[in-house]
């Protein structure tokens, strides 16, 4: 399977392109520290600037959360969760680190296939 990838939406000129990226993508949003052993908050949301679809053909049916090779969550969306509406899925994580970390998130629609975010270093403090 392909996975899609972000690319800077400032460097691309056509606006529907701009649109098709971002509101496809993964984004990873935490801190850049925890504490070993202490909950930490993740948040993934799919699309910064662009709404996705939430049709009952076309929406994000997935989103992952992955510390390198290893998956850490999953949460599964059907359509219509986001109220049938164009929206940007968020999801919140609360995971208990136990070394530093490389986060990474997927999302899966239903139309454009798997899209991977950019990878986030997170360092664990004893």
């Amino acid at each position: 399977m392909k996975i899609n990838r972000y690319e800077d939406i400032s460097q691309i000129e056509r606006e529907a392109k701009r649109d098709y990226i971002d509101r496809h993508s993964a984004f990873v949003h935490c801190a850049a520290s925890a504490v070993k052993g202490e909950k930490f908050k993740v948040k993934i949301q799919v699309g910064e600037e662009y709404k996705h679809p939430d049709d009952f053909d076309h929406y994000i049916s997935w989103v992952q959360l992955w510390d390198g090779e290893k998956m850490l969550a999953q949460t599964t969306l059907s359509a219509g969760t986001m109220g049938s509406a164009p929206s940007q899925v968020e999801v919140d994580l609360y995971i208990v680190p136990t070394k530093s970390m490389k986060l990474m998130a997927h999302a899966f629609c239903t139309k454009h296939g798997l899209w991977q975010s950019n990878e986030v270093a997170v360092e664990v403090a004893e």
